[in-house]
């Protein structure tokens, strides 16, 4: 079985590899390795699109955490049309027609360099987190198949990506996010249904026994703010897929990266919209998996019962239970949806590098050589400290709890800069950068109030909101403040005008 599952396995990680290298010969301009000289295909970028939503993180995070309490956290995939629809409406337009290959470019014509420093920045610690949680967990099944040590397959798969990524540029990401997108999507169906099928009295015992658990339940509905309700969890993924859309170089990029307008408003929409139903299938997923070792306990070991291990349940059953050459294809399934949003990382990162960072720094214009040995160093750098994140996150209790709330914390408040940026024409520098300030103060109070405001006298500066709401209390701060300094402006302006 091992063999037979290795060579699916290997077979598929080497093609992914020369695939997205045999686009080298296509990137010879950093126009071509950042933008695919704007001549993508609309399904391409749609399935990009969808493949950047979709990594390890939705596949084994989301069934572990289904499998571990209940469906609150598809709460966040009901959120996403409310941003998809704004991108269509609002962020596609300003970035096709801001022309840049960068998000951040925008923010540094409309507040100056400090907020394209500012935002870049965070995006680029955002990027590498992300990174690091999904290499962590596309070590876990290949762990569980083979026995080889987590530390060394989360080096492996890391350079294993960097490979075609730095040689592809951005053709080989979208094009193997386009076929990666589509065998993660049959892996996950095929899953399903073969648990479901597993079960010893039928497909219907697996939802009596989800339903008599409560496994279904969206979370409570009431108003409060400290734990993770309904109405927290849609909050949080309101203003995460806002950013996402609004403000992520990984989407901007593909905007940037069609042909027409009207193709990028469409990938936008549906690569978002298609996200909905495939989480649906993952959350599926953990509770088939709950119901299934509910009706046969002995087949879970001891040491996989501890609420802490849910993330590792999925490889279990995938290595244990599902038959041969099945199993390296799932595998392979699961690499498709992490090594797509790594790839990504890594091209939409060096290129933030080159365009907000080396290209201010020179100022001077830059040869297409020079430009081009930025992006492979910005690469390689980008994907070594991605290995070394993903090694550090070993042993955590939920990749997906940690990774929400890293992704609250190192957001840093871009939304709303850039909210502040797309919705108020007259802007007050000053007043923008105090808001940031303040914003920042307000996110590193919710983020160290669980680590430091614990015990004691200082227990009453405890922030009582959940760590969802990070992000959320940051934009709001931002924009709401650089608002009323822009309203103040404008009304001393007015003054100054009627005393002429």
């Amino acid at each position: 079985m091992e063999s037979l599952d290795l060579i699916v396995f290997l077979v598929y990680m080497l093609g992914v590899t020369f695939f997205g290298s045999s686009f080298y010969r296509k990137n010879k301009s950093s126009f071509a390795f950042t933008l695919g000289n704007a001549a993508l295909p609309g399904w391409v970028v749609t399935m990009s699109i969808f493949a950047t939503f979709v990594s390890s993180i939705s596949f084994l995070a989301l069934p572990g955490n289904a499998y571990q309490s209940n469906w609150n956290a598809f709460v966040f995939s009901l959120s996403i049309p409310f941003a998809a629809i704004l991108a269509v409406k609002v962020f596609v337009p300003l970035y096709r027609k801001a022309n840049s290959p960068s998000a951040y470019t925008y923010l540094g014509e409309k507040f100056g360099a400090w907020a394209r420093i500012y935002s870049s920045t965070c995006y680029l610690l955002t990027q590498i987190m992300r990174m690091g949680t999904i290499l962590y967990l596309l070590a876990l099944p290949v762990n569980s198949m083979f026995g080889w040590d987590i530390a060394t397959i989360i080096i492996i798969t890391g350079l294993t990506v960097s490979v075609y990524s730095l040689l592809g540029g951005i053709q080989a990401v979208v094009w193997t996010d386009a076929i990666q997108g589509i065998i993660m999507i049959s892996g996950a169906l095929l899953c399903l249904f073969y648990i479901l099928f597993s079960m010893p009295e039928g497909p219907a015992q697996m939802f009596e026994i989800a339903y008599q658990n409560n496994k279904f339940s969206l979370g409570s509905f009431e108003l409060g703010l400290t734990d993770s309700t309904f109405w927290v969890v849609l909050i949080y993924g309101i203003f995460i897929n806002l950013q996402n859309y609004g403000i992520d170089q990984n989407y901007v990029q593909r905007y940037m990266a069609s042909k027409t307008d009207a193709e990028a408003k469409r990938s936008a929409l549906l690569g978002g919209m298609l996200y909905i139903p495939v989480s649906l299938v993952f959350f599926l997923i953990g509770t088939a998996l709950f119901s299934f070792y509910e009706a046969n306990p002995s087949a879970l070991p001891a040491e996989l019962q501890d609420a802490s291990m849910s993330d590792r349940i999925f490889p279990y059953f995938i290595v244990n239970n599902l038959p041969a050459g099945f199993t390296g294809l799932l595998i392979a399934s699961i690499f498709a949806a992490g090594m797509s949003t790594v790839s990504t990382s890594i091209n939409s990162g060096s290129t933030v590098v080159l365009t907000d960072f080396y290209k201010h720094i020179a100022k001077r214009d830059l040869s297409e050589k020079t430009s081009m040995r930025v992006l492979y160093m910005a690469s390689l750098v980008l994907s070594v400290l991605g290995i070394a994140i993903g090694t550090a996150m070993i042993n955590v209790q939920s990749a997906l709890d940690t990774w929400w709330k890293l992704a609250s914390v190192f957001s840093g408040g871009m939304l709303g800069l850039f909210l502040l940026g797309a919705f108020v024409d007259k802007v007050s520098i000053k007043g923008t950068v105090l808001a940031v300030i303040a914003g920042i103060l307000a996110i590193l109070w919710l983020s160290l109030s669980p680590i430091f405001f614990t015990e004691g006298y200082l227990e009453r500066f405890a922030s009582p909101l959940h760590t969802y709401l990070t992000i959320v209390i940051g934009t709001l701060v931002i924009f709401f403040i650089g608002l009323l300094a822009a309203l103040w402006k404008d009304r001393q302006q007015n003054r100054e005008k009627s005393h002429a």
